[in-house]
């Protein structure tokens, strides 16, 4: 049945009121970004005023002995190593639970759903602790080796491997000679990955927006990621540093934009194909 007018004006309307919703914060922190500090209450709040973009961004990276490129340098670290390291144990497990059969693999997938319903929060504490009998904490270990945990990745894989992996083909190679790490690197992650792309860019961005986890066991400024950062000059309460935290949080954008745009060929196929697939 095809939609009617009537129809296809509701959901029009709808797709509007929603892109207007997630835009306009984006076109204020750029308007603002650009204005000089004393603009920011003097000029419309949605219309720009005086370029000073660059200005601003040169203030930026020298404020307080020049600590916001450190954290942009340490916040691309945390997000690429944590980000490449989740998809490489997401696939590995979920290819091991979704090909090899052995006692108790529902149980350990169950196990692993349940852990996608738990709060972060409530592992605060518990990773703390962890991490000082391991001793390291305040280090960038403290941030990289959580985030490389991804339960919701290695239920993605594991899907993914059902409907993407042929076990002939599995079989296939074994027979050649292969052996299974192999046959996992050269064919099965092959076949896997526009699942992975999409898994390695949630992650990306869930580990560059990540708060709760630096600011729990992270105690130097050095090794801070850009949240933490933004979050103390804005504590701080001053016109000088708000433009500071403006501006902060529109370079800290770029990136994550930046991802999406050079990776969206690869995970769009992947949702297309996993539609059919699925």
């Amino acid at each position: 049945m095809k939609p009617t007018m009537r129809s296809r004006t509701i959901t029009t309307a709808f797709m509007f009121v929603v892109a207007v919703y997630i835009l306009l914060p984006v076109w204020w922190l750029l308007v603002s970004a650009t204005k000089a500090g004393g603009d920011l209450f003097d000029t419309p709040a949605l219309w720009f005023g005086e370029l000073n973009l660059g200005t601003n961004i040169g203030r930026l990276m020298e404020q307080d002995g020049g600590v916001y490129p450190r954290w942009l340098l340490n916040t691309v670290i945390y997000s690429v190593g944590g980000a490449a390291g989740a998809t490489v144990v997401s696939a590995m497990a979920g290819y091991a639970l979704s090909t090899y059969p052995f006692r108790g693999r529902g149980a350990v997938f169950a196990i692993i759903m349940f852990a996608v319903l738990i709060p972060v929060p409530l592992l605060g504490l518990p990773l703390y602790l962890l991490l000082t009998q391991l001793g390291l904490l305040n280090s960038m270990w403290a941030v990289l080796l959580p985030s490389m945990v991804s339960p919701f990745g290695v239920y993605l894989a594991r899907v993914y491997a059902d409907a993407a992996v042929p076990g002939e083909l599995i079989e296939a190679g074994r027979l050649d000679g292969a052996g299974e790490l192999r046959i996992f690197f050269t064919v099965a992650i092959r076949l896997m990955a526009p699942a992975l792309v999409t898994l390695f860019l949630f992650q990306f961005v869930a580990i560059w927006n990540n708060f709760f986890l630096p600011w729990v066991v992270l105690n130097d400024e050095a090794l801070w990621p850009i949240t933490l950062g933004l979050i103390k000059w804005n504590s701080l309460r001053t016109g000088f540093y708000r433009d500071m935290v403006i501006t902060g949080a529109f370079v800290s954008v770029i990136p994550v934009i930046l991802a999406f745009v050079s990776l969206q060929r690869f995970w769009k196929a992947d949702l297309a194909a996993g539609g059919v697939k699925l």
